[in-house]
C-alpha cells in the first residue's frame, strides 16, 4: 500500500539519508525534553555543578596552588568539557535505537542513521552549552584568553569521537549481554571521573600514578587540550596520536560487532530475560 520513493541517483540517495539524519537527530535532542531549551540549562548546569563541586574540594583541600598558572576555573572546565563530551557521546550511543526497535519498521530508517542522530545529537548538546558557558564567563566574570582556540575546539570533537567509538563497541554487544552493558556503562562513568585525570596537571604526575591512568585516552585528550588552552603549559607526557588511533580501532570493531549483531537481532530476545 504504501511505497517508498526509490532514490535517482546516488547524490539523491545522499540528500535522502542526510534529510533523514537531520530529522533523527532534532527528535533525540528534543526526546530529553520537550522543550530544547529546558534540555540545554539541565545540560549547562550539569557543567556548574561539577565545575562547583571540584572548586570546593579543591579549596577546601588547599590544592587550588598545585595547577598550572593561569585561570584556575578554565583549568577545570577544560578537563570537565571534555569528560562530558566522552561520557554523553558514549552514553548516546549505548542507548540508542537497536536493530529491533519499533521506529526500524519505518522504511528508509536503519541502525546507522540511528546512530549518526546520537551521535550529532550528543556533540551538539555539548558545543552549545560549551560556547554558552564560555561566553558568560568570560562576559560576566573574568576575561579569558584561550591560546589556540581551534586547536582546543578539535579536541572536543576528539573527546565525542573517542566516545562514539566506546559506545558503539558497547552497541554491539547490548543485545547479547545487556546487563553487563549497563553494569559496565555505569562503571566506566564514574571511574573517568578519576581516571580521566582532568583534577591533574600531568606533567606533575609521578611515574607510578602514570602507569594508572596513560592507558585511557581521555587522559590523554584532557591534558593536550590544556596544552592548546594555556600558553604556558606544554604537555609532555602525553600523545595525540594515542587516542586517535584507540578511537579508529574502536569504530572499526563497533562497527563489525553492530552489523553482526544486526544480522541476528530479534524482538524475542528479551522475552526470557
Amino acid at each position: 500500500m504504501f511505497r517508498t520513493a526509490r532514490p535517482k541517483s546516488r547524490l539523491h540517495s545522499a540528500i535522502i539519508i542526510a534529510e533523514l539524519i537531520y530529522h533523527a537527530t532534532v527528535r533525540d535532542v528534543r526526546k530529553g525534553h520537550g522543550n530544547a531549551i529546558i534540555a540545554l540549562i539541565m545540560n549547562i548546569l550539569t557543567v556548574v555543578i561539577m565545575v562547583l563541586a571540584f572548586y570546593l574540594m579543591f579549596a577546601v583541600l588547599g590544592l587550588r596552588g598545585a595547577a598550572l598558572r593561569g585561570d584556575f576555573l578554565l583549568f577545570m572546565m577544560s578537563g570537565i568539557f571534555m569528560y562530558l563530551s566522552h561520557i554523553k557521546a558514549m552514553s548516546a550511543i549505548v542507548g540508542a535505537e537497536g536493530p529491533s526497535s519499533p521506529m526500524m519498521q519505518h522504511a528508509p530508517m536503519n541502525t546507522i542513521i540511528a546512530i549518526s542522530s546520537a551521535a550529532l545529537s550528543a556533540l551538539y548538546i555539548q558545543v552549545l552549552s560549551l560556547f554558552v558557558v564560555l561566553f558568560v564567563y568570560h562576559v560576566g566574570f573574568v576575561q579569558i584568553s584561550i591560546y589556540k582556540p581551534v586547536e582546543a575546539l578539535g579536541m572536543v570533537l576528539l573527546a565525542w569521537f573517542t566516545g562514539v567509538a566506546v559506545g558503539l563497541v558497547l552497541l554491539a554487544i547490548k543485545p547479547w549481554f545487556p546487563a553487563f552493558v549497563a553494569i559496565f556503562t555505569s562503571i566506566y562513568q564514574r571511574a573517568n571521573m578519576i581516571a580521566s585525570g582532568k583534577m591533574f596537571v600531568v606533567n606533575t604526575l609521578p611515574g607510578f600514578m602514570m602507569a594508572m591512568f596513560d592507558w585511557n585516552p581521555l587522559f590523554h585528550i584532557i591534558d593536550q587540550t590544556r596544552g592548546y588552552v594555556f600558553i604556558n603549559y606544554f604537555p609532555h607526557r602525553t600523545s595525540l596520536e594515542y587516542p586517535i588511533y584507540v578511537g579508529i580501532v574502536l569504530l572499526m570493531i563497533g562497527l563489525m560487532g553492530e552489523f553482526y549483531t544486526r544480522q541476528y537481532a530479534s524482538s524475542s530476545w528479551n522475552a526470557r530475560r
